[in-house]
């Protein structure tokens, strides 16, 4: 079953001589329990994908649906909600609040929704990313691999339908990459989590259950592994 379809996506920056396109009519389908990397070399249009993928940014053209909802009729408050419900988003850098405790980082995307966390699945997260014991410490009592942990197990939380990870290594050393990556493998595998993950790194991307290639705004190949 497909949690995510792209049909014709098209973004279009400026106007005129200025105009950029981005991304010229992406067809991309992926299913629920995949691992898919997205690899490209800078500016190939695969950060604008995965910005349009997590509501984010809204398409020029085309549409984009998650679990049957168009995302790309969305207004910009629908949009917000649409994300904190159902798209976990990871990025280079951990977005931690720095005056929260780890904990309360985790829960962010339950408190602003006024819900109550599931005390089994909170610890069932926190205890596969290996930061049970970092509960009550504040972001920069934590090495960047433990707080790349801790930004994961945010996304994780609210249980979205897509977590999406940009680049979510590229500020870590091997041995931090390597766990990060294991971690990813883990949620996919044990929580059936859907993960969409940008990277131009080729050994992070050949961790990865499928590999989508773009270039200049197109898909150029899509391969299935093992």
């Amino acid at each position: 079953m497909d949690i995510l379809k792209c049909e014709g996506v098209r973004k279009v920056y400026g106007t005129g001589s200025n105009q950029v396109i981005a991304l010229d009519k992406i067809d991309l389908s992926i299913e629920k329990g995949e691992f898919v990397a997205i690899v490209g070399a800078s500016g190939s249009g695969k950060s604008t994908l995965l910005h349009i993928i997590g509501s984010v940014d809204h398409p020029s053209e085309g549409r984009v649906v998650i679990e049957g909802t168009d995302i790309s009729t969305l207004n910009q408050e629908e949009s917000a909600i649409f994300r904190r419900r159902k798209v976990g988003l990871v990025y280079q850098f951990y977005n931690l609040i720095p005056t929260l405790t780890i904990r309360k980082n985790i829960l962010m995307p339950l408190l602003l929704d006024k819900k109550k966390p599931n005390p089994e699945f909170f610890e069932q997260v926190v205890n596969a990313l290996g930061i049970a014991d970092k509960l009550e410490s504040l972001p920069s009592q934590l090495s960047g691999g433990q707080q790349q942990r801790a930004a994961i197990a945010r996304s994780l939380v609210y249980r979205p339908a897509l977590l999406l990870a940009d680049e979510p290594t590229g500020n870590l050393d091997q041995k931090n990459t390597k766990e990060i990556i294991d971690m990813l493998k883990l949620s996919n595998r044990n929580l059936n989590q859907t993960i969409v993950l940008i990277t131009h790194d080729e050994k992070v991307a050949l961790e990865a259950d499928r590999i989508v290639a773009i270039e200049d705004g197109r898909i150029i190949s899509d391969e299935k592994r093992g």
